[in-house]
């Protein structure tokens, strides 16, 4: 009988995957052990590859798996790893792009119209009484017909973008470069997008390149009737400059996935009524969680099979 190839499993945010992944490797348990210390050291000579959906474990992790071949990371983004230092040992690593689009552009829309027509803010005027004793809610804002900005048009960008045509907004996009299979207008200058749109939807990559891309120029320029959607990573936002755009009223709101700091601080959002607020759940279905946890189990094989990467991370040859 082949033995089964040696894995350390970090963690994953769809808890049945680890009964897959023991049917079919030899799996050390990372996330499990109380002495996380002593399993490295057992998992040391063996392991192989790691399958985790955060790089919370870099670098200690890396540095401790001499024979380690391969990382299978079940997110999209990858902005937190360190990728200089796992292209230096030649580790190949996947992850799970596109995989993700289809829920993260759900709620992108859904953050849009929550924040728009004030659905948090209307929740708690009608559970607090508020209705009762004060009367009919003041006037929200419209999201039919108006301009959609999407600033990163990757797989979550455009199927945003496709969700909104169906509210018949007009829709354009800022990136590095224009797309030349889409009909919508391309903005070089993100801070042009932001005077020309209503609503300014973040579906971009984190890291430095993206790094305060929106910041208190680009919030101006969005007006106190644009609204702000977070659904990419808090790095993107420059989040004192939100924070004061919200309570000053130079933006007209803004929906929220992500955070500069996660889990993040509730206080600072206290006393702001134009906001809508998720946890960073975007992807948080168990059709999704599903998909990428088994998504990340076939690249594995990939691996240990001698073939490519179903999805490798653009910057290390596959």
């Amino acid at each position: 009988m082949t033995a089964k190839p040696p894995i350390l499993f970090i963690n994953s945010t769809y808890p049945p995957v680890l009964d897959d992944l023991v049917k079919i490797f030899t799996v050390y348990n990372y996330r499990d052990a109380a002495d996380k210390k002593a399993l490295l050291a057992e998992a040391a000579p063996h392991a192989r590859a790691v399958f985790t959906n955060g790089s919370a474990w870099v670098p200690a992790v890396l540095d401790a798996l001499p024979k380690l071949e391969m990382i299978a990371c079940t997110s999209t983004g990858y902005d937190e790893f360190d990728i200089a230092a796992v292209k230096k040992r030649g580790i190949r690593m996947s992850h799970s792009t596109g995989l993700t689009s289809t829920d993260v552009s759900d709620l992108g829309m859904a953050l849009m119209l929550a924040t728009a027509r004030r659905i948090p803010w209307a929740d708690r005027y009608v559970r607090s009484g508020d209705w009762l004793a004060k009367g009919r809610a003041p006037m929200t804002r419209r999201v039919t017909g108006k301009k959609l900005g999407i600033v990163g048009l990757g797989s979550i960008g455009r199927k945003v973008a496709k969700k909104a045509s169906g509210f018949d907004m007009e829709i354009s996009y800022h990136g590095p470069r224009r797309k030349d299979d889409v009909p919508y207008r391309y903005y070089p200058d993100l801070l042009e997008m932001a005077r020309d749109v209503d609503f300014l939807l973040l579906a971009c990559i984190g890291g430095p390149t993206t790094a305060g891309i929106v910041n208190a120029a680009v919030l101006k320029a969005l007006g106190p009737d644009g609204i702000l959607i977070n659904v990419a990573r808090g790095t993107c936002v420059d989040e004192p400059a939100m924070l004061a755009a919200l309570k000053d009223g130079t933006i007209g709101g803004a929906g929220l996935d992500c955070y500069i700091n996660e889990p993040t601080d509730p206080r600072p959002f206290a006393d702001i009524e134009n906001v809508a607020l998720t946890p960073h759940f975007s992807s948080g279905t168990p059709d999704t969680r599903r998909a990428i946890g088994e998504h990340a189990i076939k690249n594995l094989l990939a691996h240990f099979a001698g073939q490519p990467l179903l999805t490798p991370i653009p910057e290390i040859p596959n």
